[in-house]
């Protein structure tokens, strides 16, 4: 991703919808985790950017650490206070079975060989330890917003399962999120001509905002979104 795009991006994750309501469906999913277990362990958020989401992880009792390529991104990262590292996703800087949990939203799309990403994530769980991964779902979106924030490709579940499986995880979940605003965003994306990350007008960020948390109470996770998340544990 250039460097603008990071720089946008970590101006706009603390107040945009996206992020907003992508940190709650995070603290849903670490809260289960996290009472699953006697106590939280060590996390790893790769692809951290500014470390919205390693607040997240910090907030909820983990011993957090975001990791991220981008010298300016990680750079804000330790301006908030959390524990950073500058660090390729195909290249870990950790110990094998390492971390109890890994974090990897919009990361595998931004990478080539997202297989690496996939294994070195494996590598450095712990047996039983889970990863929470997030991506942009379906190449019938690929629009100038994903040629313009460097993505390689968007995924469906099966391969999106593929990739998680082979490196030898065991899916547990996989649902769409954004299914709502799919229509919108489809949309909006055909008369795009470059990324769509800016800030927008406070009275329609909570327009959008509402739309997204309705998603929570709704049965549409089975549905076609925007974005898949999965949730995988390493075996033990």
């Amino acid at each position: 991703m250039e460097i603008t795009e990071i720089r946008r991006l970590i101006d706009l994750e603390d107040t945009h919808r996206w992020f907003r309501e992508r940190r709650a469906v995070l603290r849903a999913e670490v809260r289960g985790l996290g009472q699953a277990r006697s106590r939280p362990g060590r996390a790893l958020d790769i692809g951290a950017a500014g470390g919205g989401n390693t607040r997240v992880l910090a907030e909820a009792g983990w011993d957090a650490t975001a990791a991220d390529p981008s010298e300016e991104a990680a750079g804000a990262a330790r301006a908030r206070g959390l524990t950073t590292v500058r660090a390729d996703a195909r290249a870990l800087p950790f110990e094998p079975s390492s971390m109890d949990l890994v974090t990897a939203f919009d990361v595998l799309e931004h990478v080539q060989e997202d297989y690496l990403v996939a294994e070195e994530i494996a590598r450095v769980l712990r047996p039983g330890g889970h990863a929470l991964i997030a991506v942009p779902c379906d190449m019938t979106l690929w629009s100038a917003h994903d040629a313009a924030v460097g993505h390689v490709r968007r995924y469906g579940r099966d391969s999106l399962t593929v990739v998680v499986e082979r490196a030898g995880l065991e899916v547990e979940r996989v649902w769409s999120w954004n299914v709502l605003l799919r229509p919108f965003v489809a949309m909006h994306r055909r008369r795009s001509a470059g990324s769509d990350l800016r800030r927008m007008p406070a009275l329609v960020n909570a327009g959008l905002s509402a739309v997204v948390r309705a998603e929570r109470y709704l049965p549409v996770r089975s549905l076609k979104g925007v974005t898949l998340f999965l949730r995988a544990r390493l075996r033990r």
